[in-house]
Order: structure tokens, then C-alpha cells, then sequence
């Protein structure tokens, strides 16, 4: 089965028209950080893109693949502690990364930190909960609607809130960050779109969710909001049911994107 990671990565090579990231620096970067990530596929395949970078991936979990481009390395660390590189990069990523850290403010500070002069900070991201424009999800009564609240109290009751992409803008921006830009892309829910690429992405959506399902819910649900075993598994199974209906005509926001630029000099104050 295909890890969500690589699922997810080639979702956003299809909803960026083979881009990797869009911040104008990328390109032209020599030492890049990707943060979370993950079985390491966005650090390899940048890597391999540009050869002259050399591309670090930082995960908590070691799963990245032992063969790897002489100029892409992995290092398992906690990003929430003291970062430790004394050489700052020219560009640090991240990727569907919402609910991983308990003050993404504090993030976007070591980030500014972390890089050289006129170095680019991009986030992409999802946002939740999911939005229909056409009243064909009732958010009263969907199973989907429910689950994605239930999980995004847990996650805020853990201290590590989900859905809160809509606040990336303002906390690169109050971080420092210059030349900031949000671009908003869409997911759709499956493949009920008649535009070829939304339905596409939206039929790699499907699997996308339904892979997840239980395990995202499963230990937050149980743990955290105290519901059971059963009751978790039913309303997966009523979601599932939700997510594959071509009449249901809902969508996530992908925000796609938040990137900014350290600037080039210190302001003066």
C-alpha cells in the first residue's frame, strides 16, 4: 500500500502543475531544510531535481529510505526543541504538518532564524473541516462534518490544534517574514468535479482519506475524547460511505501555500 506521504506528494505535484514549491528562491537554493519529512520523498525527489542543494529531512520517526542522492541526508530530531544547525539554509519547507506542533508561532521563528539573508520559508497545508457550496453536504447531519469536528477538538484538548492553516499568513508575517503570499487550492472530497484535474485529484483524494481513516481516529478518539472502540470504527465506516458518494460535492482548502522571505537586511529600529 502507498504511504499517504508519497500519496499526498504526488497530489501536489498534480495540483501545482509539477512544481515542488512556488516561492522564488527554491530553485536557486544551495541548503534546504524540508521539516517532517516524513519517508523522506520531497527531500529525495528535490534533491535529485537540484543538484547543486544540498537537502536535509528532519522527522521524528526513521523511515526515511537507507539509499538516498549524495546530496539529500536524513537526521531524526524534534524540531520543537533547540535547533542545532550552525550553517543557516537559503529555503525550509513544510508540508501537511497542521497539528504536529503546539506553537507554530515559535516554528516560524526558528525558521526565520534558521535562515541565511533572503532565504524563503514555504508551509503547505490542508484546512479543515471540509466546505460544500452547493448544499449537497449538510453539515447537521454528515457523518464527515462530525468526525472532522470531534477530531479537531481532540487535537485542541492535546495542544496541538488541526484546521488552523487559515492562520499561516499572519504568524510568518508577525515572525518577520517579507514578501508573503497565500495561494488556495482545492481537494475535492472525490471524483465529482467535471474539471479533468479536480477530478483526478479528487479520486487520489478518496484514497487519500479512506486509507487514514481509522488510524488518524482511532487513538485521539479513544484516548483523548473517550469514545470506544465501536463507536469510532461505525462512524469511520458512515464517513467512509459520506466520502465516496459522487452526490456529496464537498472540498478541502488547500492553502496552498504560505511562503516569505527573510529579509535581505536587519530593519533598524
Amino acid at each position: 500500500m502507498i504511504d499517504s506521504t508519497d500519496l499526498q506528494d504526488g497530489m501536489y505535484i498534480i495540483t501545482l502543475d509539477g512544481k515542488r514549491a512556488l516561492n522564488p528562491g527554491a530553485d536557486t537554493a544551495k541548503r534546504v531544510l524540508d521539516m517532517g519529512t516524513g519517508t523522506g520523498i520531497w527531500a529525495l525527489e528535490f534533491a535529485e531535481e537540484h543538484p547543486a542543494a544540498e537537502v536535509i529531512g528532519v522527522d521524528l520517526s526513521p523511515i526515511q529510505p537507507p539509499f538516498v542522492p549524495p546530496n539529500c541526508s536524513f537526521e531524526i530530531d524534534d524540531l520543537e526543541k533547540e535547533w542545532t544547525w550552525t550553517t543557516p539554509f537559503d529555503f525550509i519547507f513544510s508540508r501537511m504538518m497542521t497539528g504536529s506542533f503546539s506553537d507554530p508561532e515559535t516554528i516560524a521563528k526558528k525558521a526565520f532564524d534558521g535562515l541565511s539573508p533572503g532565504g524563503w520559508y514555504e508551509i503547505q497545508d490542508i484546512q479543515l473541516p471540509v466546505f460544500c457550496d452547493d448544499g449537497t453536504l449538510d453539515p447537521e447531519t454528515s457523518p464527515l462534518m462530525k468526525w472532522q469536528e470531534c477530531l479537531i477538538e481532540g487535537s485542541r484538548k492535546l495542544g496541538r490544534p488541526l484546521g488552523e492553516s487559515d492562520k499561516y499568513k499572519a504568524i510568518i508575517k508577525e515572525a518577520g517574514f517579507e514578501n508573503v503570499v497565500e495561494t488556495i487550492y482545492i481537494w475535492p472530497t472525490n471524483g465529482w468535479p467535471q474539471d479533468p484535474k479536480l477530478k483526478e485529484l479528487g479520486k487520489w483524494n478518496l484514497i487519500n482519506f479512506e486509507s487514514g481513516l481509522e488510524g488518524v481516529s482511532l487513538a485521539l478518539f479513544t484516548r483523548v475524547l473517550g469514545w470506544s472502540k465501536d463507536q469510532v470504527l461505525s462512524l469511520c465506516a458512515d464517513v467512509r460511505n459520506e466520502l465516496s458518494n459522487p452526490k456529496v460535492h464537498g472540498y478541502w482548502k488547500i492553502r496552498y501555500v504560505v511562503y516569505g522571505q527573510k529579509p535581505e537586511k536587519e530593519t533598524a529600529w
